[in-house]
């Protein structure tokens, strides 16, 4: 429960959610659209989404929790269900997901610059952080990833996850790089030596 939800009646909170949950597949849809569509789709009245959501950044900033949260969730089943590389993977895909319905709110994220604002949004990218390193701590303690692995840099290296156009041109594209990105994390088969 996010500190918004806190002390909200259940019929309230039960609201927000649903507002949050329409309001994520319609900027998907339409970055564009109104709060009175959302409130509309929602079933709500718009006074009751501007009690919950006073802006349109602040619900645009309560629908992108609610993505890096289910982002961050899934890999913990992930590590439990399938092996390191293959839990990489698809945690990558669910990434990819998040990244493309990102893009579309992108213009309204873009106008966070206040510095409240700006730490916001690290502390919100947080636990994506921390299921990337549970991820890459998984993939070494099985021997398929090389140690020390920074889940930062490899987050930055998964930014094309949603710069590439999702068509089948574009997936076959990020399926590629995404095997350059594990074959770069693949502990090596028997050690090297420099000079």
């Amino acid at each position: 429960m996010t500190d918004a939800e806190d002390g909200l009646r259940a019929d309230a909170r039960a609201n927000r959610a649903k507002i949050v949950d329409v309001a994520r597949e319609a900027l998907a849809r339409d970055p564009a659209v109104s709060l009175n569509a959302i409130a509309k789709a929602a079933d709500v009245g718009p006074g009751t989404l501007y009690r919950h959501f006073p802006n349109r950044e602040a619900l645009v900033l309560a629908v992108y929790r609610r993505e890096i949260e289910a982002v961050a969730a899934v890999a913990q089943q992930l590590v439990v269900r399938h092996p390191p590389r293959e839990a990489f993977r698809r945690w990558c895909e669910r990434l990819a997901k998040f990244g493309r319905m990102k893009q579309g709110l992108a213009d309204v994220l873009g106008t966070a610059t206040s510095e409240r604002d700006l730490m916001y949004l690290r502390e919100l990218y947080a636990p994506i952080l921390e299921a990337l390193d549970q991820l890459l701590r998984a993939g070494e303690a099985s021997g398929d990833f090389a140690p020390g692995a920074d889940p930062e840099d490899v987050l930055q290296l998964l930014g094309f996850l949603w710069r590439i156009k999702p068509d089948a041109q574009g997936t076959a594209r990020i399926e590629r790089l995404l095997d350059l990105v594990v074959r770069g994390l693949n502990a090596p088969v028997s050690p090297t030596t420099r000079e």
